[in-house]
């Protein structure tokens, strides 16, 4: 099995399940006391986040691909980023890289096809929402997507205000039905999570709609790149 190198910490939250889901994933392929050689680069997401906020797009993709050449570096052969909004700097992140990338859009496109869905409904932070980097992504898969038309001020303010602070909230996860409702009524078959830390409040056994998870998705991903 190949060495996959993580660039976490966007938020600790998400890149924690990333842990877990990569060494289950890996433990239930191989078998015995198997685990993952795995690599993570956790970085501190304040600076992250106010880069963000700012539109420092280039300064933060900067940040992210020194992490990326670093855990290339010390030994990752596979490399995964574990947040979806970041990826709107995917190109800089994998700058100088020479290790396979796994974009965390793929796997969640892969899953939607194989079920049938070709119209789905997208939940992340605004940035996710309403900038193209993700939605084009799922696009060229010939998946039709849509996002809330309301509320994302506030759907993205629990994203950076309760869960990458570990805080799970029974009004929020209502907020997120409703949201979930919405896309339906308008036409959604199923929905993407794409915030890697929304499965902490929203899953298949609550949602209207069935609920692809990136955070698990693309864990497994690597853990199936680095055993190919």
């Amino acid at each position: 099995m190949q060495t996959i190198g993580l660039i976490g910490g966007m938020s600790w939250q998400s890149t924690a399940h990333y842990y877990r889901i990569i060494n289950e994933e890996t433990s239930a392929r191989r078998g015995g006391l198997h685990s993952a050689p795995l690599i993570v680069h956790s970085l501190d997401f304040a600076p992250i986040a106010a880069m963000q906020a700012a539109g420092e797009w280039d300064r933060a993709g900067a940040e992210l691909n020194a992490a990326a050449l670093g855990l290339q570096q010390v030994g990752a052969q596979i490399l995964g980023l574990a947040t979806n909004t970041m990826h709107v700097v995917a190109d800089s992140v994998t700058k100088g890289l020479d290790v396979p990338f796994i974009h965390i859009a793929d796997p969640t496109a892969d899953a939607l096809l194989a079920d049938g869905y070709d119209t789905i409904g997208l939940l992340g932070t605004r940035f996710t929402m309403e900038m193209d980097f993700y939605k084009d992504r799922l696009a060229v898969r010939g998946l039709d997507v849509l996002v809330p038309e309301v509320d994302r001020t506030n759907l993205n303010g629990i994203i950076y205000e309760q869960l990458c602070k570990g805080i799970v909230r029974d009004d929020s996860r209502r907020i997120y039905i409703a949201a979930i409702e919405r896309l339906a009524a308008r036409g959604a078959q199923a929905i993407i999570l794409g915030c890697t830390e929304i499965g902490m409040l929203i899953d298949d056994g609550i949602s209207p709609l069935p609920c692809y998870d990136t955070t698990d998705l693309h864990a497994r991903a690597l853990v199936g790149a680095a055993l190919a």
